[in-house]
């Protein structure tokens, strides 16, 4: 007999040794096991007899000696004769490490035609079958499984299902499938917020972002204080549906988790809404004063917000609670961080010679380019161009990769002294290495146009869009810049209507599209898009054209203090500068 049947995606083996130390597999501490399935059946079963016995050692045998096939057989066949299911699991395992799919799913439904009521026997007819993508076919297998979990242990089964059902290709189809396995669970008050948290998950992954939210809403509908309905909002947070977020500051309210707490900042942080990420870490760091990276991101905040006493003192803070930890690798890396950050700080006060002490205390090797480029800028800031930029350039490493970050960490120095045309120069090196990197590209445009060259921004961006057609920054770029010089409006519009389609929740492509509206005198269709782009993410350029609506509506309080929250992000934006000069508004 030979396995024919191979197993077309991974190795069976593999997923099903997974699966077996997955979370629905683990006992919670004090809970009796079912009695075994695994034990010798040699030892469990004095009845077997000599023929069964040879029969089984002929299956090992010819398994060991490259004859999986027969050794699949003998095995099946005993495990029948003797109805024993850790026969049965054997020859399934044969299968497997043939990575025959469907020998071994043979095997598992005879062992759970035989052992009904055995767990291990669907929880391997089940996991094969997900392996095999035959997802329709599971819906039955997992109630049954769920049925037999404990109460104690049903929740970790059910926050298992996105990892168990992650393989299968057609992702909505797992979740409409999980969704009708569920159907018990989810209106149980008991399972009810893990069950709909799971299904949440896995139409996020299916793309079904509305659908995620829903099921985000209905858990904490079943519990008020869920803490995984709440991490599941701040994962659709991350997706850009801020109607989330109540979910998150709900639970907060009703159980102040700190790592919660501390994740919700993170996610304030990517949507650059600074100000209330400062206050999450405020009463984080009240709440757990000993979370350590809390004390980093603070500190970082207040440095951005030019707020060095209080930077420093939270560098401090973060510097003994690193120092003690146990893990030296660990506390070399986080200390190497304190110092770049110390650096900086006496950078922006102007104390170069404090900057030089603080990053002569980085020694880890690791971070040796990172302290180099922060010596490269405490040169330019001193007048010392040349002198920075041939630091940068005799950095240590000669691969492609090496020469790449020293040409970006001398574009990124050449951007800090807005010297733009000597940037853009450096920056075409870059694209010569690689001419069919599209981000590279772009940001050669955005420097183009910086350097005073419309036109070859134009250029550039049209050759991003002929080779790759879905990268909507391109789109967006050169619309804004069309509005932003007040020239072939229409065209500016319908480029940016081209990027939203690719990026429908893109705040800075709303941005675009209100600014572009103003250029065209809708300042009611300006003011709804500029406003929603602020929310989604308050950046001191969107408050500066959102600012700019409002004061051309007569509404210059609303200006002002739209202006205020932009400027407390990014003080010196030269965006906001000079739109406060051409309007003669003061902040």
């Amino acid at each position: 007999m030979v396995l024919s049947h191979s197993f077309r995606t991974v190795a069976l083996a593999t997923v099903i040794a997974a699966a077996a130390h997955s979370a629905w597999a683990q006992k919670p501490a004090g809970e009796s096991p079912p009695p075994s399935e695994s034990s010798s059946p040699v030892a469990s079963n004095p009845a077997l007899d000599a023929e069964l016995f040879y029969e089984i050692f002929l299956g090992e045998i010819s398994a060991r000696t490259g004859d999986p096939g027969a050794g699949y057989a003998f095995m099946l066949e005993a495990a029948r004769r003797s109805a024993d299911g850790q026969l049965y699991q054997r020859a399934a395992d044969i299968a497997l490490q043939s990575r025959s799919g469907e020998y071994a799913l043979a095997a598992a439904r005879a062992w759970k035609e035989a052992l009904p009521q055995s767990r291990e026997a669907n929880q391997y007819v089940l996991q094969i079958l997900i392996a095999l993508n035959r997802i329709a076919e599971t819906p039955e297998l997992l109630r049954q499984e769920l049925a037999q979990a404990s109460p104690r242990s049903k929740a970790s089964a059910l926050a298992s299902l996105p990892q168990l059902y992650g393989r299968a290709s057609d992702k909505a189809l797992a979740a409409k499938v999980v969704e009708q396995a569920l159907v018990n669970e989810l209106t149980n008050p008991a399972t009810g917020p893990e069950a709909w948290v799971s299904l949440g998950r896995l139409r996020l992954a299916a793309g079904d972002k509305a659908g995620a939210l829903d099921a985000a809403r209905r858990a904490q509908g079943l519990d008020n204080a869920s803490e995984s309905a709440a991490r599941l909002a701040l994962e659709l947070m991350d997706e850009g549906l801020l109607d989330a977020e109540p979910i998150v500051t709900q639970t907060l309210s009703k159980q102040p988790i700190p790592d919660l707490r501390m994740a919700y900042a993170r996610v304030l942080l990517g949507l650059q809404r600074y100000p209330e990420a400062s206050r999450q870490l405020e009463t984080v760091t009240k709440e757990k004063p000993d979370l350590t990276e809390a004390w980093l991101v603070a500190a970082t905040l207040q440095y951005q917000d030019n707020r060095l006493p209080a930077a420093e003192a939270s560098l401090q803070r973060f510097m003994e609670l690193a120092s003690a930890s146990a893990d030296a690798d660990l506390r070399r890396k986080s200390l190497t961080q304190a110092y770049l950050l110390h650096a900086q700080i006496a950078e922006k006060k102007k104390d170069f010679a404090g900057a030089e002490a603080w990053l002569a205390r980085i020694d880890n090797a690791e971070e040796v380019f990172g302290a180099q480029t922060r010596r490269a800028s405490l040169l330019a800031r001193q007048g010392k161009l040349a002198q920075a930029r041939a630091l940068l350039r005799s950095l240590p490493g000669n691969s492609p990769e090496s020469h790449r970050l020293k040409l970006m960490a001398e574009v990124q120095l050449l951007r800090d002294q807005r010297l733009y045309q000597e940037a853009y120069k450096v920056q075409t090196e870059l694209v010569a290495i690689a001419p069919d990197d599209a981000e590279l590209v772009y940001d050669q445009a955005m420097l183009a146009e910086k350097a005073g060259q419309p036109d070859t921004m134009e250029q550039l961006l049209r050759q991003v869009i002929a080779r790759q057609p879905d990268y909507h920054h391109a789109y967006n770029a050169l619309g804004y810049s069309l509005a932003d010089r007040g020239v072939r409006l229409d065209e500016a519009k319908q480029l940016i209507l081209k990027a939203l389609q690719f990026a429908p929740n893109d705040p800075f492509i709303m941005d675009s599209l209100g600014w572009v509206e103003f250029r065209l005198g809708n300042k009611a269709d300006a003011r709804k898009h500029l406003e929603a782009a602020f929310k989604a993410r308050p950046d001191v350029e969107i408050a500066a054209h959102l600012g700019e609506v409002l004061w051309s509506m007569g509404d210059k309080d609303g200006a002002t203090r739209v202006w205020k929250e932009g400027q407390r992000a990014s003080p010196d934006n030269d965006t906001l500068k000079e739109t406060l000069k051409r309007l003669g508004a003061s902040l």
